[in-house]
């Protein structure tokens, strides 16, 4: 979705050349009826549209099911970012930015989203209980609204009781990034408790441990994790490393590394499932001045590659 005819042209052409299916659309009302009809796999939004900004329409999207969304947001604009995560979003990409590392984007969350269901035993710890294979997750017997990420953080978590987390882990382990904003994996969190937790100012299941991460403290007398739950079932199906903008944020971590963002012509390699999944160094044909508005709506083929709409 994007209101800028080049732009929107340079990135459907992508997506189309990546094996996507995209339709595209030019303003926000018309993306939200139009995603409510397609309902496409994936969306690319860029915040800034006509008649209705970004973060509306994907508040709006989000309404009508689990669709997930990366966000085209403004370099060096960590509010936006921070917004964006907030309501609902699964990645970013600031702009300019290379045209291939929205493809690798792209295809890392649609990935995740698509992933066979993980086998193994339902997931407990007190109120909570997970099934991972229905990617199904309750408190009390009340199903949560959970988004993809934060159904895996929360997996990870349960999966690991009692053991301090720092954010580099996390988004290694559940993102599936080597690199990468840690800002993300801190918004994660803080919306994950206000989905959990009685109090989230006062958080008892996901507690901070400053400088250094997160921990999740199972409730006094309650079992933990899934029986023989193994420690390996915790990692996401992505393993590959995605360049994202650097600098942390929030409570935990202060000072954590992260990478700077990543320099247009990043290339994005089509044998994303090896040892790095998703990533490789190449030289990706420059893109225009600009290129970084919109939304594009992803919806795969039948028995293949996702495809999408742009907007």
């Amino acid at each position: 979705m994007d209101d800028d005819p080049t732009v929107a042209e340079v990135v459907a052409s992508y997506l189309d050349r990546a094996g996507f299916a995209v339709e595209r659309v030019a303003d926000g009302p018309s993306a939200v009826a139009r995603a409510a009809a397609f309902r496409p796999d994936l969306v690319v939004l860029d915040l800034m549209l006509p008649g209705m900004d970004g973060l509306e329409v994907c508040r709006r999207i989000r309404e009508g099911g689990p669709v997930p969304v990366v966000m085209l947001t403004a370099r060096g604009d960590e509010d936006d970012r921070i917004l964006g995560l907030e309501v609902g979003a699964d990645d970013y990409v600031t702009k300019p930015f290379s045209p291939r590392e929205l493809v690798l984007r792209v295809e890392s969350v649609l990935r995740r989203a698509g992933s066979a269901p993980a086998p193994g035993p339902w997931l407990r710890s007190g109120p909570l209980a997970l099934d991972p294979a229905a990617r199904r997750a309750t408190r009390d017997g009340t199903e949560l609204p959970l988004t993809i990420r934060e159904f895996d953080l929360l997996a990870f978590f349960l999966r690991q009781p009692g053991r301090v987390l720092g954010r580099e882990e996390l988004m290694r382990r559940v993102w599936g990034w080597e690199f990468g904003d840690l800002s993300t994996v801190t918004v994660h969190v803080r919306r994950l408790r206000e989905k959990i937790e009685d109090d989230p100012a006062r958080p008892r299941l996901i507690s901070t441990v400053w400088g250094v991460g997160y921990r999740f403290d199972p409730p006094e007398g309650a079992p933990s994790g899934g029986d023989g739950a193994a420690e390996d079932d915790a990692a996401g199906p992505d393993g590959g490393a995605v360049a994202g903008a650097g600098g942390g944020y929030g409570d935990s971590a202060p000072g954590a590394p992260s990478a700077g963002p990543a320099p247009a012509g990043t290339g994005a390699s089509r044998a994303d499932d090896a040892s790095r999944p998703g990533a490789a160094t190449g030289t990706a044909p420059e893109s225009p001045p600009g290129t970084g508005a919109g939304t594009d709506s992803v919806r795969q083929p039948e028995g293949g590659r996702g495809g999408g709409s742009g907007a």
